[in-house]
């Protein structure tokens, strides 16, 4: 992937930016909150942020705020020595991804990144919209609806739906929806992400719920509307 480290300690971030190369990752480096808001803004396609909150200039705090308004969608992973519940709260509400406290072992690091790597492409169509025919997934309003009626959806149910939506005709394994829908270190069984889906396809009705299909002992798949029966619904 092509990361961007912002980490003010320099023989830290040495020492990430040559691990993390000879993973075979593309890193570059900056020191300020500044610096990496300048690398994005430059247009440098980013797949994962690797943040530091305490910065000299800036938060990193502060930079995912920025960036979340700008509309950024770059996946963020945020490192900080602070450990409490609420500061990892605020972390993930100022818009991070995910969160790795320091000090922490270069194997967890590595493992995170390959868990937001495994959730596919950031870039989203229609602004924070995802659509599939009569479904319509608003990710800044936390709101589906399918032919225009609102489907109340949990937020396991939610994060389901936009894996699925964001991946049409892709069979997704449980552990790669698992990734995307529930929060890093809880236990999930696959049978509960069979139950999830079962409740969804539910709550989407008889139509629309049965274009999310099972691929027997690999995981889910949402069909494309080209491939709905009947006339092709409008996206």
């Amino acid at each position: 992937m092509h990361l961007l480290l912002v980490e003010d300690d320099p023989r830290l971030g040495r020492q990430l930016e040559r691990l993390l190369s000879a993973d075979r990752h593309v890193v570059e480096l900056a020191a300020t909150g500044t610096d990496g808001l300048d690398v994005i803004d430059a247009g440098t396609p980013i797949d994962v942020l690797i943040l530091d909150v305490g910065l000299p200039d800036i938060s990193g705090i502060e930079v995912a705020k920025r960036l979340r308004k700008q509309g950024s969608q770059t996946a963020i992973l945020m490192l900080t020595a602070r450990d409490t519940v609420s500061d990892r709260v605020t972390g993930l509400d100022a818009g991070a991804d995910d969160y790795l406290v320091k000090p922490f072992a270069y194997a967890e690091l590595a493992a995170r990144l390959r868990a937001l790597s495994r959730r596919g492409p950031q870039l989203r169509p229609n602004g924070n919209r995802w659509t599939s025919g009569p479904i319509v997934l608003d990710e800044a309003r936390r709101e589906v609806t399918v032919d225009g009626r609102v489907v109340d959806l949990t937020r396991r149910e939610f994060g389901l739906l936009e894996c699925l939506l964001r991946h049409p005709d892709q069979v997704l394994t449980r552990g790669q929806l698992i990734d995307h829908a529930w929060p890093l270190g809880v236990a999930v069984t696959p049978n509960t992400v069979d139950a999830y889906v079962a409740f969804l396809r539910r709550k989407l009705g008889p139509v629309a719920g049965a274009r999310i299909e099972t691929a027997r002992g690999t995981g889910f798949r949402l069909a494309s509307p080209a491939r709905w029966p009947g006339p092709t619904p409008v996206a």
